[in-house]
């Protein structure tokens, strides 16, 4: 039961490793005795991150500097990996950016961006990382997307639309890949606590109204995220192929709690419910 999602010696690929979700899910990976490949634009970053990961877990790490949207870069990342550990065994595509716009004032270079950054750069990795599973016949796939896939997040630019992308993304390499011996699947969070989110929860007011959202009444962290990740990278979830898990806390099933009653909908339930004795 130690190593009960037996995680121990797989070789696992992240992307977007250093900063936000992508550091903590290595960490995670390190700590369950997995041989990490950090995978980041920030070559100096992710080495000193790498070195860290070693030093601190005992695990073997490599560090490849990789413009994810690159095909010639993630060609040779992919060939770093398997000349490296002779295998892959998990692909985590975490990188992803978000750029608050209104809609009629997105500029095309954005939509672009984020479109190259947040779908392209998880369909290049995924392909080029299939390509290797499919030859050793056996392989996982974790993306990271959001709710905001389901549900627009407004003044976002191209954000929800991306990740909306990527989920069909995920379904389709499932569809076509299972056969092989290739699962792919999403991690859909929402109203987690991280570094790019840490400032809203500065203010009290934003707290309190967001936890009110949420059917926990607590805001997310990225253990949370992270143990969501691990299993869907394990052969304790081997049956789940082309799915998402949504790790929001109960925040999409809130939407008639949401709509106001006189006095409040847990008042009037209960004044209901004497004035029926």
């Amino acid at each position: 039961m130690a190593d009960w999602l037996g995680l121990k010696d797989k070789v696992v690929v992240v992307t977007g490793a250093v900063g936000g979700m992508g550091t903590h899910f290595c960490e995670a990976f390190a700590e369950h005795g997995a041989k990490l490949v950090l995978v980041d634009i920030k070559k100096d970053a992710i080495q000193t991150a790498a070195k860290k990961l070693a030093d601190q877990y005992g695990v073997q790490t490599l560090a490849v500097a990789t413009d994810t949207t690159d095909e010639d870069e993630v060609d040779a990342t992919v060939q770093a990996v398997v000349a490296e550990f002779g295998k892959v065994d998990i692909l985590v595509n975490t990188a992803a950016i978000l750029r608050f716009s209104p809609f009629e004032d997105l500029r095309l270079d954005e939509w672009k961006t984020a479109v190259n950054i947040n779908l392209t750069g998880y369909f290049l990795m995924s392909q080029r990382f299939g390509r290797q599973m499919i030859a050793q016949h056996h392989g996982t796939m974790v993306h990271i997307s959001t709710v905001a896939a389901d549900f627009p997040e407004t003044y976002s630019g191209a954000y929800s639309t991306t990740k909306a992308a990527v989920n069909m993304l995920s379904k389709q390499m499932a569809a076509e890949w299972g056969q092989f011996g290739i699962r792919s699947n999403c991690v859909m969070p929402c109203l987690v606590k991280t570094p790019m989110s840490a400032d809203f929860y500065k203010d009290p007011n934003v707290l309190d109204g967001r936890e009110h959202l949420v059917a926990s009444r607590r805001i997310g962290n990225l253990d949370d995220i992270a143990n969501a990740v691990l299993y869907l990278s394990s052969d304790r979830s081997d049956y789940t192929n082309g799915d998402e898990l949504r790790v929001d806390g109960g925040l999409g099933i809130m939407m008639q709690d949401m709509i106001p009653k006189p006095g409040g909908r847990r008042e009037y339930a209960i004044k209901a419910h004497q004035a029926a004795k």
